[in-house]
């Protein structure tokens, strides 16, 4: 049988190792007798899964003390709402990024609560870049500046946290939490959909600072409130409980593999590999800025569109899985995520070198 890559980005592939774990512990967790999903997320069992899920992630991400780490649902489509309810605390207005599709998404969420200053956009260039800081027109007054690290659709990731002074940087980090290092006291807020780098779709992980908690905007559902989930230990409600599950599996994972500095060089060499080849070939093309490539969703255009479909088929047929590019960008996409093992790069570039050599 081909071996099986799956480059989607999103539900995206998960660490082999993480789904036998949760194979062989499916029936009977830990002599428990019930599998995980059959668990009270009130029960001694589950309490100790989460809480060591949360102490791996603030070890992998060195979480300062006065941040909480909340355990959601919603998504990342819910923080586009919550993030204004609770961060405008009594100010009218917040600054936003327009650098792609979903850091367009939170900027019409936003607006339903406050005035959104577009504090810089790459819109002219139909997102192929992000606005450098000194592009950047930024309100002193601003409740929060609000930006989207790593865009899966377009491909556009952003390396270094933008300068706002003393205005609070939320940050959208779905598709590249945990690829590497980062400085959380530099932010406000981070939150992440987990369905692309920390486990199934159905969780969604908030990281805030204290200060930031406790002062919503009138009429905030109560499950919009993070002082809520934050005074309750992501307990409020029933939460995502197998989510959290297997989160905590790929916590560990990711430690046992070294970490997340490790982890950015094997990321680095993913990516780097298969941005060579684009580069070195005709046949083939990235569209995105050098210094904005991302490491983790990688775009990429066919010279002749009309081969799309053959290149699919064919991709599907030798084992590539889920590189159809996102409807309202086309081309292809590879979503090469932390659990991709370099073998799948490898067999990728091995495809498109026959593929371009055949279509020539």
């Amino acid at each position: 049988m081909t071996q099986i890559f799956n480059f989607s980005a999103g539900p995206a592939v998960l660490p082999k190792e993480v789904l036998a774990q949760a194979r062989d512990e499916m029936m009977d967790w830990h002599g428990a007798g019930m599998s995980v999903m059959e668990m009270s997320h009130r029960g001694k069992e589950f309490m100790s899964i989460a809480a060591e899920a949360e102490a791996d992630l603030r070890e992998l991400m060195s979480i300062p003390s006065n941040y909480k780490v909340l355990f959601l649902q919603g998504g990342a489509h819910s923080q586009f709402s919550m993030v204004p309810m609770n961060l405008l605390r009594g100010k009218k207005s917040a600054d936003y990024l327009d650098s792609g599709i979903w850091s367009k998404k939170a900027i019409d969420e936003a607006a339903r609560y406050c005035q959104v200053n577009i504090a810089g956009s790459s819109k002219d260039k139909n997102y192929t870049y992000a606005p450098s800081q000194v592009a950047l027109k930024l309100n002193k007054d601003a409740a929060y500046f609000h930006f989207t690290s790593n865009e899966t659709i377009g491909g556009v990731e952003i390396f270094d946290v933008p300068k706002t002074g003393d205005v609070p940087v939320v940050c959208d980090m779905s598709s590249h939490i945990l690829s590497r290092p980062m400085d959380v006291s530099q932010y406000g807020v981070i939150y992440a959909g987990a369905q692309k780098n920390i486990g199934p779709a159905g969780l969604t992980i908030v990281i805030v600072r204290e200060d930031l908690i406790g002062e919503t905007i009138a009429g905030t559902p109560t499950m919009f409130d993070y002082k809520i989930h934050a005074d309750n230990e992501s307990m409020y409600n029933t939460p995502a409980t197998y989510g959290i599950y297997m989160a905590g599996l790929v916590f560990k994972w990711l430690k046992a593999k070294g970490g997340l500095a490790a982890m950015e060089k094997i990321n680095i060499e993913k990516s780097s590999l298969l941005y060579d080849y684009l580069d070195a070939s005709d046949f083939y093309h990235s569209p995105i800025a050098v210094e904005n490539r991302s490491r983790m969703n990688i775009p990429f255009t066919l010279k002749d569109a009309a081969l799309d479909e053959s290149f699919l088929k064919q991709a599907q047929q030798n084992g590539l899985l889920q590189l159809k590019g996102h409807k309202l960008v086309g081309g292809m996409r590879a979503s090469i995520y932390n659990a991709m093992p370099i073998e799948g790069v490898k067999a990728l570039i091995e495809f498109m070198q026959s593929f371009a050599k055949a279509n020539a």
